[in-house]
């Protein structure tokens, strides 16, 4: 299994790339965020069918924090199990790595042993959920291809961006389910954006014009004070 650690301690990172190799896991080391995403990315595209790989993710990198580098891999259709690891230990630290992507989170000082646990416990749950995890949402005729990251509606391709993606992927997850402005801000966006902000509007906006088009019912749906919820209009 191939193991990638995104840390810019190197105390931290050799000691965790020692023990992993001895343990006898593939690891890749990167510096600094930038880095771990470039990895990450070129990891996931050269994975095949059955191999395994969990990123162990440092909070606090120099040049951008670890909420956003697993945020943007998210965003952008990389889904291999996350184990984020930092100093920031509050709970509000923990919720905040965990709605923006991460699968598991463990704060500093770790003993070698438990990231161990953490790293086979990942690599069940992502063998199951694998075997659970749908490749091709659809609500009515809209589809979205989670392996491709394509969307269509009644058969017509749609070009989202990155963010559009995500909240598409967040709104199609759980159809008719009411989705509020801060869980999407949480689940989309950073956690701290200001939740006054109208940026989900905005994008929601963006997302009707390119797929609830004239002559096709309209799937995304408004409770007004409330929140959206993607369905199939009456």
């Amino acid at each position: 299994m191939n193991i990638l650690i995104v840390e810019d301690d190197a105390r931290v990172a050799s000691f965790l790339e020692r023990g992993l190799k001895a343990e006898g896991y593939l690891v890749q080391w990167a510096k600094n965020g930038a880095e771990g995403l470039a990895y990450a990315r070129e990891l996931a595209q050269n994975m095949g069918e059955g191999d395994k790989a969990v990123i162990l993710l440092d909070v606090m990198l120099p040049d951008m924090n670890g909420l956003n580098v697993c945020q943007t891999l998210r965003s952008t259709g990389v889904f291999i199990p996350v184990l984020m690891l930092s100093a920031l230990s509050a709970m509000e630290d923990r919720v905040a790595g965990l709605r923006l992507g991460a699968d598991d989170y463990l704060p500093k000082p770790f003993a070698f042993e438990e990231v161990l646990a953490r790293i086979e416990a990942l690599s069940r749950r992502s063998i199951q959920a694998n075997r659970q995890r749908k490749s091709v949402l659809q609500v009515a005729d809209l589809e979205l291809d989670l392996d491709k990251m394509r969307v269509s509606r009644a058969g017509q391709p749609i070009e989202l961006t990155a963010k559009e993606l995500a909240l598409l992927e967040l709104l199609m997850s759980a159809p008719g389910r009411l989705f509020s402005r801060e869980r999407i801000l949480a689940s989309v966006w950073a956690v701290n954006e200001d939740p006054l902000t109208n940026v989900v509007d905005v994008y929601i906006r963006r997302l009707r014009a390119k797929i609830d088009i004239e002559g096709l019912k309209p799937l995304i749906q408004t409770q007004r004070g409330l929140g959206y919820r993607l369905e199939e209009g009456t």
